[in-house]
C-alpha cells in the first residue's frame, strides 16, 4: 500500500528484480523468444477536458463508463491511456490502425460526455494551470502515490521547471504531478534479441527529430514556450484560451531542470 514502503519491501523488490534478470538470461540463452512477426503495438496518452477546454479530474468515472481493458489510468486524474492491439506491419496496416483508433476514441469520447468531459489528444493541454498539477490530482492508484513519495524522498527538494522559451516559465512543484502535463504516443516494435541493440540505438538517434517534427504543444501554465512555425491545418480547432499565470506560481523560482 502507498505510504508503507519499508526496508522489507525494498529487499523483496531486489529479490524479484534478480529473479526477473535470471529469467531473462535463461530465455536469451535458450532462444525461447517468439519468432519475429514484425508486430507493432501502440499506446496513446490522452487528456480529459470540459467544453470550455479546462481539464477534468474524472478519469476514474470515465474509465468506469468505458469499461474496456484497452483504456487505463495515467499519472493524473485528467489523463487516460488507450492501448491498441499489436498489428503486423504490412499491407494496409495504417488504415486498420486509423479505423481502430477512430472507433475507440469516439466510443471513449461518448462515454466521457456522460460526465460532461471529452477526450483530447494533444501533447500538453494548454489550459492547464499550476493548481491542476498537484499531488491531490494524481490518479487514485497506489502505485502513483508510492512513486511520488519515493521520488520526492530520494530527491530531498522541490522539483524545478525553468524553461526559457518565447516566454520564460520558472516555477517549482512539491510533487511529480507536472509530469502529467506531458502526454505522448508510444510505438512498440517487436524485434529479435540479436537486432535489439541496433534498433534501440537507431530509435534513440531519431527521437529528437521525431519530437521536433511531431510536437505541437507550445503552451504551459499560460506561457508560450516556443514559437509554432508550421502552417496551421485549416480543419484544426482553435487553441483554447490560455489561463492566466499568477506571479506567485511562476517566474520566481530559480534553477533549472524538469519534473519529467
Amino acid at each position: 500500500m502507498a505510504g508503507q514502503f519499508d526496508l522489507s519491501d525494498r529487499q523483496r523488490y531486489r529479490e524479484k528484480l534478480r529473479s526477473c534478470l535470471t529469467g531473462l538470461e535463461r530465455l536469451l540463452a535458450e532462444k525461447r523468444f517468439d519468432r519475429p512477426k514484425n508486430l507493432m503495438g501502440l499506446e496513446i496518452e490522452l487528456n480529459l477536458a470540459g467544453a470550455d477546454g479546462m481539464p477534468k479530474m474524472l478519469n476514474a468515472q470515465v474509465l468506469e463508463r468505458i469499461a474496456s481493458r484497452d483504456f487505463q489510468t495515467e499519472l493524473a486524474m485528467f489523463n487516460l491511456e488507450v492501448n491498441i492491439a499489436p498489428h503486423r506491419l504490412g499491407g494496409r496496416v495504417f488504415d486498420r490502425l486509423d479505423e481502430e483508433l477512430r472507433t475507440s476514441l469516439s466510443y471513449a469520447d461518448r462515454k466521457a460526455g456522460e460526465v460532461d468531459a471529452g477526450i483530447v489528444m494533444i501533447g500538453i493541454l494548454p489550459t492547464l494551470d499550476r493548481d491542476d498539477l498537484v499531488s491531490s490530482n494524481l490518479s487514485d492508484v497506489d502505485r502513483y502515490a508510492l512513486l511520488n513519495d519515493q521520488i520526492v524522498a530520494a530527491r530531498g527538494e522541490d522539483f524545478t521547471l525553468d524553461i526559457d522559451g518565447v516566454e520564460r516559465l520558472s516555477c517549482t512543484s512539491k510533487s511529480i504531478a507536472p509530469e502529467a502535463a506531458c502526454t505522448s504516443v508510444q510505438l512498440h516494435l517487436q524485434v529479435t534479441p540479436e537486432r535489439f541493440a541496433g534498433v534501440w540505438n537507431a530509435a534513440q538517434a531519431v527521437a529528437a527529430a521525431q519530437i521536433a517534427v511531431g510536437a505541437n504543444s507550445p503552451f504551459l501554465f499560460g506561457r508560450e514556450l516556443w514559437h509554432e512555425s508550421r502552417p496551421r491545418c485549416s480543419r484544426s480547432p482553435p487553441t483554447p484560451a490560455r489561463p492566466s499565470c499568477r506571479p506567485r506560481e511562476c517566474g520566481r523560482a530559480p534553477g533549472s531542470g524538469s519534473a519529467g
